[in-house]
């Protein structure tokens, strides 16, 4: 059995990686995160004439292939709505967001912190929901209210921008007040996919910034003298490093199998979600903390990017649920599934 990337989709990451290489250098991530905007509009064409949003299922990408985009993506910084997108909204939408999202024209978010009621028939929203991932960068937002998922507009009088850590994934507040909103044609259900895939495509995101710290640490550690040695050459820094090297191949592989599972709609699923995300985001946070440490003084400026990493790594891994939460749910499974087979 074959459990490498196809020729395809290797070829893929190429693409993306020289992409992002090319027009996402740190430079002008940096100056993207310090704008007023955080990110440059004109991307998100780029990104559907390179199809990373088609969204067509029979020719389209499938999770494995955003799964490599995720990766890649994460590893340069990309500041744009792409994971809120496709990680969080995708399997809510209908036929013409979908459309609208795969020509360039429409982006979406997931808001699902907080409370909203649904009056007038179902065409009118109110409640305030926090902690809304990309929100003062995509053109709609799915709200979850009782059983069904609404499509609302983010317009500047929904939209509240709240200051946050990691200034390339930006959170805000949506505040509705009788606000119109569609129904789509699913049910809260859905979220049960919505969470599978998020997960996986996090668990992914960790894996690039892990795979950055470690580069950065590496060629660092290469080049950097100290007491007339490299200080690659001394225990307490190499040990570091390999540390990095070890939490990152843990991390990958299953985020992998998370990826590949739920593309495939694997019974166990729930539970590689659950060990990816508790070891591909816990792995990513420390990897950011050994490679500034490496990096000595100059690793703890602002003006050095690792803080950048440090601070995804940190949303990455409390997003939906901290490492400990689904350790549990991964021992729950298997003393279920222990107590089946007594």
């Amino acid at each position: 059995m074959d459990f490498a990337f196809s020729e395809e989709q290797e070829l893929l990451r190429s693409s993306v990686r020289e992409y992002l290489r090319d027009r996402y250098g740190d430079e002008r991530v940096v100056a993207l995160a310090e704008s007023d905007a955080g990110w440059d509009p004109s991307t998100w064409k780029e990104l559907a004439d390179m199809g990373w949003l088609d969204a067509d299922p029979s020719s389209g990408l499938g999770l494995l292939e955003h799964a490599v985009i995720a990766e890649e993506s994460a590893y340069a910084l990309l500041p744009a709505p792409w994971f809120s997108t496709v990680a969080l909204a995708w399997p809510l939408l209908d036929d013409a967001l979908r459309d609208a999202i795969g020509a360039g024209d429409r982006s979406a978010t997931l808001a699902t912190h907080g409370s909203v009621d649904v009056s007038d028939g179902g065409g009118s929203l109110s409640g305030v929901l926090t902690l809304v991932p990309d929100l003062t960068s995509v053109t709609d937002v799915l709200v979850v209210a009782g059983d069904g998922v609404y499509a609302v507009e983010a317009t500047p009088d929904v939209v509240v921008p709240r200051s946050t850590m990691d200034r390339t994934r930006r959170l805000g507040e949506l505040r509705l007040d009788r606000t119109p909103g569609r129904r789509l044609d699913v049910d809260a259900s859905a979220l049960a996919d919505v969470r599978r895939r998020s997960l996986a495509l996090a668990s992914c995101e960790a894996v690039g910034v892990a795979q950055r710290a470690l580069d950065l640490a590496a060629a660092y550690t290469k080049t950097r003298e100290q007491f007339g040695r490299v200080i690659g050459t001394y225990q307490a820094v190499s040990h570091r490093v390999a540390d990095i090297f070890v939490v990152l191949q843990l991390g990958r592989s299953l985020a992998y199998w998370a990826a590949w599972a739920v593309s495939e709609g694997d019974p166990q699923a729930d539970v590689a979600v659950s060990a990816a995300k508790a070891a591909a985001t816990e792995g990513a946070v420390l990897a950011c903390e050994y490679a500034i440490q490496a990096h000595g003084g100059i690793g703890f400026t602002y003006e050095h990017i690792l803080h950048r990493y440090y601070k995804r790594a940190q949303w990455l891994e409390a997003f939906e649920g901290y490492g400990r939460e689904h350790r549990a749910a991964v021992a729950a499974a298997i003393l279920d599934t222990e107590g089946a087979l007594a």
